[in-house]
C-alpha cells in the first residue's frame, strides 16, 4: 500500500508500507522494530527478574526524577492538549471527514464508543472509583489544593480531584495520538504507526531511526503499560476472589488470572477486530451499566444524585487550580497524583490513541473530539459520582470497613459493596467485569502492536498477534511470579519513565496534525479532493 496522493502534494511519499518487513514464522516482521523491541523486552525481563529490588529502585529514581524536574512540561502539555482539542470542535477543519468525504464508518455509535471506551480506561474506573475519593478524603496520600480532610468541603474536593484525574485532560491526551494516526493513516496514506505524526514536519526522514527508535518506544510503552496493569488487575481480582469465596490471595492465584485472562484474550485476538474486541467491549458496557444501574438504585440514590451536581462544580470550579503548576502547595498531591497520571495517561496514549484511530474511519474531526473527549469526561462523571459517592457516604457516616480509612486499594470496591445487598453477586460481576476489560485491553494492545512491528499494516498476521498477546501475559506473570511487587513496580516505572520523552512526541503531533488538516481543508475547499 503507498500513499495515494498526487506527486504534487506534499504530503506524497515514495514509501510503501511493508516494504522493510520480513516473512518469518508465519509473521510480517518489519525490520528492525520487530526484533529490537522484542530483545529490549526480554532483557528488561531477564534483569528484573535477577535483581527485582535494584531494578524497582533504578526505575523509581528515573520515574521520580521525570516528576519532579519536568512536572511542568507534564502540567503544560496536558493543558495546551486538551485546549488544542476543544479549538478543533470549532474551527473550520472540524468538519474534515476521517478517510476523505466518501468515507462511512465501520462499527456502529454504540459500539465505536464501548470500544474505545474499554480500551482507554474502564479497568482503571474500577479499580479507582472508590479508592481514589476515599484517599483523598482522608488524606491517605495528600489532599487536593490542601482541602481539610474529613469536612464536606474536603468530599466536595475529592470528587472534583478524581473527575480532574480521569475527565478532559487524559482524553485529550488519547485524542490527540487518535486523531493523528487516523488522518494521516486514512486522509494521507501513511502507515497506521507514531512516526507518521512526524511526517509532515521531517519528511521521508520518518521512515529512517528516527521513526524506527519513535516505534520502539512505543511498543515498549504499550508492552509494559499493559503487563502492568494486567498485574494490578490480577491483584484486584485475586483480592475480590479472597473477599467472595476464601481462595488465598496468592502469587500463585495472581498468575492464574494472568493465564486466564492471556488464553480468552488469544481467542479474541484470534477472532479479530469485528469478532473479539467489539463483541467484548460490548459486552463490557452492558455489565458496566448494569452495575452502574443496581448500586444507583440500591445505594444512596438522593446522596448519589447530590454527587452529581457537586462533582461536576468542584471539577469546573477548580479545573484551573488543579491545572496550575506555578507555586502548589500541595506538593504531595500534585506530584504523587497529577503529574503522575499525566506520565501514566501520556504513556499510555501510543497504545490507546492508535487503537482509537484504528476504530474511527468515517467520523468526521468534530464527532471524533466530541465522543472522544467529552462523551467520556461526562460518563465518568456519572460512574465516579455513584461508586465514588457511595463509598464517601459510608465513610462520613463511619459505615462499613472504608470508615476505617483505605488499607487495601484493590479490596475499596469490595468493602463498598459489603453495605450493600445483594453483597456476593454484585462482587462477582466486578470482578467478571474486571477480567473482560482486562481481556480487552490486552486484545486491542495486541493489535496496536501488531501494527506498529507490522511497519503500520492494519491487519497483521494471526500468528503475530498471538505472538504479543502471550508476551503480555508472560512479561506480567514472570515478574510477578519471581519478583512480586518490586518487579510489577519497576515495570510501572518504565512506563511511566516513557511518559517524558513523549510529552514531546504529543506537542509536535499538534502541530504536525494542525498543518495536515489545514492542508486537507484547502484541497476540499479548491475541489481537488
Amino acid at each position: 500500500m503507498k500513499n495515494n496522493l498526487d506527486h504534487d502534494d506534499p504530503y506524497n511519499t515514495d514509501y510503501e508500507i511493508g516494504q522493510d518487513n520480513l516473512q518469518r514464522f508465519g509473521m510480517d516482521i518489519h525490520h528492525p522494530v520487530f526484533p529490537i523491541a522484542a530483545s529490549l523486552v526480554l532483557v528488561f525481563v531477564i534483569a528484573t527478574l535477577i535483581a527485582p529490588t535494584e531494578a524497582k529502585a533504578l526505575f523509581d529514581s528515573s520515574k521520580s526524577w521525570s516528576i519532579n524536574n519536568f512536572d511542568w512540561l507534564f502540567m503544560v502539555g496536558g493543558n495546551l492538549f486538551v485546549l488544542f482539542c476543544l479549538a478543533l470542535l470549532v474551527l473550520p477543519v472540524g468538519g474534515i471527514r476521517i478517510g476523505g468525504e466518501q468515507a462511512r464508518p465501520e462499527f456502529s455509535l454504540l459500539s465505536w464508543f464501548a470500544m474505545l471506551f474499554a480500551a482507554g480506561m474502564g479497568i482503571g474506573l474500577m479499580f479507582w472509583s472508590v479508592a481514589e475519593p476515599t484517599a483523598y478524603y482522608t488524606d491517605w496520600w495528600g489532599t487536593p489544593l490542601n482541602a481539610v480532610a474529613h469536612t464536606p468541603e474536603g468530599a466536595d474536593m475529592a470528587m472534583g480531584a478524581t473527575l480532574f484525574h480521569w475527565g478532559l485532560h487524559p482524553w485529550a491526551i488519547y485524542a490527540v495520538v487518535g486523531l493523528t494516526l487516523a488522518f494521516f493513516a486514512y486522509n494521507k496514506g501513511l502507515p497506521l504507526t507514531i512516526r507518521s505524526g512526524f511526517y509532515p514536519l521531517i519528511g521521508d526522514r520518518a521512515w529512517g531511526w528516527f521513526g524506527h527508535v519513535i516505534d520502539i518506544v512505543a511498543v515498549l510503552a504499550t508492552l509494559f503499560g499493559l503487563a502492568t496493569s494486567l498485574g494490578f488487575g490480577a491483584q484486584q481480582a485475586a483480592s475480590g476472589l479472597k473477599f467472595l469465596f476464601g481462595i488465598p490471595d496468592t502469587i500463585n492465584t495472581q498468575i492464574a488470572i494472568i493465564l486466564g485472562v492471556t488464553a480468552i484474550a488469544l481467542i479474541s485476538v484470534v477472532r479479530g477486530l469485528e469478532g473479539g474486541v467489539k463483541v467484548l467491549s460490548n459486552l463490557n458496557m452492558g455489565m458496566a451499566f448494569v452495575l452502574l444501574l443496581f448500586v444507583f438504585t440500591v445505594g444512596p440514590t438522593l446522596a448519589i444524585l447530590t454527587t452529581m451536581g457537586s462533582t461536576g462544580l468542584s471539577y469546573i470550579e477548580n479545573l484551573i487550580p488543579l491545572s496550575n503548576w506555578i507555586g502548589r502547595e500541595d506538593e504531595k498531591f500534585y506530584h504523587g497524583w497529577t503529574v503522575f497520571y499525566w506520565a501514566w495517561w501520556i504513556s499510555w496514549s501510543p497504545f490507546v490513541g492508535m487503537f482509537i484511530a484504528r476504530i474511527s474511519k468515517g467520523r468526521t474531526v468534530r464527532q471524533f473530539i466530541a465522543a472522544v473527549l467529552i462523551v467520556p469526561t461526562l460518563v465518568t462523571l456519572v460512574w465516579m459520582s455513584v461508586f465514588g459517592g457511595t463509598a464517601l457516604e459510608q465513610v462520613q457516616a463511619n459505615v462499613g470497613a472504608l470508615a476505617n480509612g483505605l488499607s487495601e486499594v484493590p479490596l475499596a470496591m469490595f468493602q463498598m459493596f459489603e453495605q450493600l445487598p445483594l453483597t456476593s453477586i454484585i462482587s462477582f460481576v466486578a470482578i467478571c467485569l474486571v477480567l473482560v476489560f482486562f481481556i480487552t485491553s490486552s486484545d486491542s494492545g495486541s493489535l496496536v502492536i501488531d501494527s506498529i512491528t507490522a511497519g503500520g499494516k492494519i491487519d497483521a498476521p494471526v500468528p503475530q498477534r498471538i505472538f504479543w498477546a502471550v508476551m503480555e501475559g508472560v512479561v506480567a506473570g514472570a515478574l510477578l511470579f519471581g519478583g512480586g511487587a518490586d518487579a510489577l513496580g519497576a515495570l510501572q516505572a518504565a512506563a511511566i519513565t516513557v511518559g517524558l520523552p513523549f510529552t514531546l512526541v504529543l506537542l509536535v503531533m499538534c502541530v504536525s496534525l494542525y498543518m495536515g488538516l489545514r492542508h486537507e481543508l484547502g484541497l476540499i475547499r479548491s475541489g481537488k479532493i
